[in-house]
């Protein structure tokens, strides 16, 4: 339970931190150092627990990288942009609900039962954070940010098919992943004009925090926690990071959302619940 609220808090208030941080670097080369950081601590962290390097199917894991690493960060930075920390957050976290029909589609992995109620409770959760009819917001910012849930959603069907065909660990395959995709984040970068970062204490302080804190850290928590509960039990552990972004962005950044916004992301908050419980107990239903 430490390792859940330690998790939810680094990655609920790193919205807020990428979206200030944007003051003193260009989104885009901050992207790229950040991941490319992020890719070097969990380099070390494997060389600090002597696990192996080798991992198969280095095409299947370029890929990964390039959608879960290289696209997924490039599009949330790039929504912050013009974005609410608070409001991207949620956007983004409608992964889930895009992962159904592409696994359905991928993986022939029916959609059932409750299922179907959710998908159905965070469309209309959806609708009421976009706000069609009162054009609040950048619009554009807001398609990124579902699209950087599509590209999530896409990466997991991914991640979930390269592991039912080989043997990978999984600490080895996301340090692998992520260095394939910061290195795409970098030509993306060096390609894209920008200006010249400014050093500030702020600037540095982003940096350590994602490298070491929203990578390192919170991603030996999240095989922490997927090592010792249940798949229903990791996957409610997400529903408190959107929440705290929202919360951390109306403090300290005075984002403070419509009524409309604050039911939307309510619904969409429920129906994660929803599918979460439901996995919970198709997970118990199955024999040992």
């Amino acid at each position: 339970m430490l390792a859940l609220v330690v998790l939810s808090l680094i990655w609920g208030y790193n919205w807020v931190v990428m979206k200030q941080v944007m003051q003193y670097v260009d989104p885009f080369d901050f992207t790229a150092i950040r991941t490319l950081l992020g890719a070097a601590t969990l380099f070390v962290v494997l060389a600090l627990l002597r696990k192996p390097l080798k991992i198969a199917a280095v095409p299947q894991v370029l890929l990964l990288g390039m959608l879960q690493t290289g696209a997924f960060t490039i599009l949330i930075q790039w929504a912050l942009v013009a974005g609410g920390a608070g409001k991207t957050a949620v956007l983004v976290y409608t992964m889930p609900f895009w992962t159904i029909p592409i696994a359905w589609w991928v993986l022939g992995e029916r959609v059932r039962g409750l299922q179907w109620l959710a998908v159905a409770i965070a469309a209309c959760g959806l609708v009421l954070i976009l706000e069609p009819w009162a054009l609040r917001g950048s619009l554009f910012s807001n398609l990124l940010a579902i699209g950087a849930g599509l590209v999530w959603a896409a990466s997991a069907v991914q991640a979930k098919r390269m592991r039912r065909d080989h043997q990978y660990d999984l600490l080895a395959l996301t340090a692998w992943q992520m260095l394939f995709g910061a290195l795409a984040v970098c030509v993306v970068a060096v390609l894209h004009p920008s200006r010249p970062i400014d050093p500030t204490p702020y600037f540095f302080g982003a940096v350590v925090f994602n490298a070491v804190f929203a990578t390192g850290l919170a991603w030996l928590l999240w095989l922490f926690i997927l090592n010792n509960l249940s798949a229903g039990m990791a996957g409610l552990s997400a529903l408190g990071i959107p929440m705290i972004g929202v919360l951390a962005g109306w403090i300290e950044l005075g984002e403070r959302p419509s009524t409309a916004e604050f039911a939307g992301m309510l619904l969409i908050g429920g129906a994660l619940a929803l599918t979460s419980a439901w996995t919970a107990w198709q997970a118990r239903r199955r024999p040992r």
